[in-house]
């Protein structure tokens, strides 16, 4: 069993390499969006909710070297609001109004799900053309709904939700490698050469 999960963690590996140019594309998209004062919201369910928490949390933080911190939201990380919009509105909705709430024209959403049949995530990206925003999808294999009505999208290519979803962390991190790379480091002498510490 470890063996075989192993083996199907590297085979999907080496099928996302080939999204390197997109997750360019991204990065660059995102560092006109993000330095010109927009916002990246993302969101997901169970433990994609996890990874679209880990995404916005290098963003507003930092990821290998220091810098500015950018507006990230993960849509699921305010419980009060969530819960209440879950009461009020039902499961369809808790994404959607969050985007109606926190985006703006020409934001980023980034959805995350390993079926790609989320309709609460599906909604989401539903909300956010309504309002002028850019939607991308990190999915499991295609095709599926939520990466036909993403703009753009990158579909895991594995057998199981767990390897789809270890991919997706590698994915965040070399959009996050990217982004750094492309809009360079700032801050007191010293720390553009020091690694995060965690």
């Amino acid at each position: 069993m470890i063996e075989e999960h192993f083996t199907a963690l590297e085979r999907a590996a080496q099928q996302a390499r080939e999204n390197s140019p997109v997750l360019h594309a991204w990065a660059t998209r995102l560092a006109t969006v993000l330095q010109g004062g927009g916002r990246l919201l993302a969101c997901g369910n169970g433990g994609s909710a996890a990874e679209a928490q880990h995404l916005t949390g290098e963003f507003a933080g930092r990821f290998l070297r220091d810098r500015r911190p950018y507006a990230a939201i993960p849509l699921h990380a305010d419980t009060s609001a969530f819960t209440a919009i879950l009461n009020d509105y039902g499961e369809q909705e808790v994404y959607a109004r969050g985007v109606r709430a926190h985006g703006r024209p020409g934001d980023v959403l980034v959805t995350l799900s390993t079926s790609g049949r989320s309709q609460n995530v599906i909604a989401a990206v539903k909300a956010a053309h309504e309002i002028g925003m850019t939607t991308w999808a990190i999915t499991g294999p295609a095709p599926n709904i939520l990466a036909a009505v993403c703009e753009d999208a990158i579909a895991v290519e594995a057998p199981n939700t767990a390897t789809v979803q270890e991919l997706h962390l590698a994915l965040i991190h070399a959009l996050c490698g990217a982004f750094d790379e492309l809009t360079g480091v700032s801050g007191t002498p010293g720390d553009a050469e020091r690694e995060v510490v965690r």
